[in-house]
């Protein structure tokens, strides 16, 4: 391995706390992250959801499935996408990765022979529980072939290496005929299988670490007067060519990270909107639609004059506008060549301005206001109270999906804004079954039984660090992966051990002073760890009392996430003595 990629894999296993991994999976994780990065800017993730290397894995070291943006990893997830959009927009990342300096042609066969098993109904090869799981989210998705949109499922492969890909003749012949075998399936709408060698690696991972760049024509534009808080902004309009120089990344695609600040996802062609503005773009008239369109309004943290009429934008937001971005790439090859753009840009690094402006712009049309969640106070209250913890202990809630990609920060300390929901649920209002299922479900108690005005800030840093604890405990093997479909129970039950005393409101004063003494415990790495044994063990007593394990040693999902599971969990906790279990 050469001293640069070497170095990348280092400060990679530092950040996601991977230390305690074979080298060869160290750099398995290394190779999934950063090529589910590539079509992946939502919330942080754990690359461990996504690893399947070891016995039983096809061949496949790791295994994304992307369904309208988010990574899913259970079925749950999926119908929540369902529910919410009534599409699905998948894709399929599969990633082999070899330590080694060269490309393996019977690897490459191989690889592509386990992905092919992996769509089989009926498949050849043996699966690993990882796998199982996996194919489980795969076949649900493919029973709900009707909502694709706006076609089959993409498939993606990476074979990743520390060599350099040649395009040997050989190998090519292999990497093209994995291509036609899966495209002969005829149940992807496309099919692309990538050789990545070191520098290709490394380009990658600058990417997750860099902010995007772009640079474009603004020729057509007026300077606004002066705005307090706002660096310089302009309103004006551009060449559809040169707003698609700004929207798509190296592969062809739409950048991903576009939309993070935008509160609406693509609806694709489901709303009269939308196909209004693809019958515009397409149509004879297609130069009235600058007159016709709202337009796009975009927020940059630096927007640089270079010459001429030639900017360079960088760090930027499409914060109103996702629905026509989306129209508009989805139709260049067939949209008018006379089409400009509406474009606003602001310049700016004033959070307060970011959160009015995105407010304002989407006040124009009806937005539910859970949509605005991730900027209300509360939440900004919520993500400094975090940064005030010490270093040593201190986890960060993630507001805004992909806020901390550019910060020296542990991968494994970011706590996105839905699992920390999942956390306090489960922990504080007592709902692990329900947090487990449907995240759509715990919508309703946003605002009133957890997220609300007047609510002590502690227990929802207590519910993050718990959670953090329980997973280094999970990570290092001092507790059984196959209690991980258990793991918002055992936070559960980590408070009741922690302190038995009872819970008080969640605006009461005294929930400090509740939440201080299972502080002290978590602080301590000693009793940390011992906390989270004993809640493990409480927990899977009462599943061993309740429930069989199935073949591969797991306790059914559909059992552990029920809410007569969750009594049971309180009512032992109820029944013990500290110490006890």
């Amino acid at each position: 391995m050469d001293r640069i990629t070497e170095s990348f894999l280092d400060e990679f296993v530092g950040q996601h706390e991977l230390e305690h991994l074979p080298q060869n999976e160290k750099f398995e994780h290394l190779a999934a992250f950063v090529t589910v990065r590539r079509h992946y800017n939502g919330e942080s993730f754990d690359t461990d959801d996504i690893h399947t290397g070891g016995g039983g894995d096809l061949g496949i070291d790791a295994a994304a499935i992307l369904v309208n943006g988010s990574i899913i990893t259970d079925i749950e997830s999926l119908d929540d996408h369902a529910d919410i959009s009534g599409y699905f927009d998948a894709s399929f990342i599969f990633v082999q990765a070899d330590r080694g300096p060269s490309f393996d042609g019977k690897k490459v066969s191989d690889f592509g022979f386990g992905v092919k098993d992996y769509f089989a109904s009926n498949p050849k090869l043996i699966r690993n529980s990882k796998i199982e799981a996996s194919i489980e989210v795969m076949d649900e998705l493919y029973r709900n072939g009707s909502k694709f949109r706006p076609g089959n499922p993409i498939c993606r492969l990476y074979y990743v290496t520390t060599g350099t890909w040649g395009g040997d003749g050989d190998l090519e012949a292999r990497r093209r005929s994995v291509e036609d075998d899966l495209r002969a399936m005829q149940i992807f709408r496309d099919v692309e299988f990538v050789c990545l060698g070191a520098e290709g690696l490394q380009q990658l991972y600058r990417q997750t670490k860099n902010a995007v760049v772009r640079e474009f024509v603004f020729a057509r534009r007026t300077l606004l007067p002066d705005i307090n808080g706002v660096n310089e902004a302009y309103i004006g309009y551009i060449p559809l060519s040169e707003f698609i120089k700004i929207v798509e990344d190296e592969s062809g695609e739409i950048l991903g990270s576009l939309f993070l600040e935008n509160v609406r996802d693509w609806q694709q062609y489901t709303t009269p909107v939308n196909d209004e503005i693809r019958e515009t773009v397409v149509s004879d008239h297609s130069d009235r639609f600058v007159l016709m369109n709202n337009g796009i309004t975009m927020i940059a943290s630096n927007l640089r004059p270079l010459r001429g009429d030639q900017f360079q934008i960088e760090d930027f937001q499409i914060v109103n506008g996702c629905q026509t971005t989306n129209v508009l790439f989805d139709q260049k090859d067939e949209a008018g060549r006379d089409i400009f753009v509406p474009l606003r840009v602001i310049s700016t690094q004033d959070e307060s301005v970011v959160k009015s402006i995105i407010r304002g712009t989407n006040r124009q049309t009806k937005v539910e206001e859970d949509q605005f969640f991730a900027l209300t106070d509360f939440a900004e209250q919520l993500e400094d109270y975090f940064e005030t913890i010490p270093e040593v202990n201190r986890v960060y809630y993630e507001r805004r999906s992909g806020q901390y990609n550019r910060r020296s920060v542990h991968n494994t300390r970011i706590v996105p804004h839905r699992n920390l929901v999942k956390y306090v649920a489960s922990m504080f209002s007592e709902l692990p079954h329900q947090a487990s299922r449907r995240y759509t479900t715990l919508r309703e108690i946003i605002g009133k039984e957890i997220f609300a005005k007047g609510h002590k800030l502690d227990p929802y840093y207590v519910s993050a660090f718990s959670a953090y604890k329980l997973d280094v405990a999970f990570r290092t093997g001092r507790i059984e992966s196959s209690l991980k479909p258990a793991r918002l129970h055992i936070l559960l039950a980590m408070r009741y051990i922690a302190n038995p005393e009872p819970m008080p409101f969640m605006n009461a004063r005294s929930m400090e002073e509740y939440c201080d003494v299972i502080t002290k415990k978590l602080w301590d790495n000693a009793a940390a760890d011992e906390l989270c044994a004993d809640a493990a063990s409480l927990v899977e007593k009462v599943a061993e009392a309740n429930f069989a394990r199935s073949t591969d040693g797991e306790f059914q999902r559909d059992d552990i996430r029920s809410q007569s599971f969750t009594e049971k969990i309180i009512a032992r906790c109820k029944a013990i003595k500290t110490g006890d279990f």
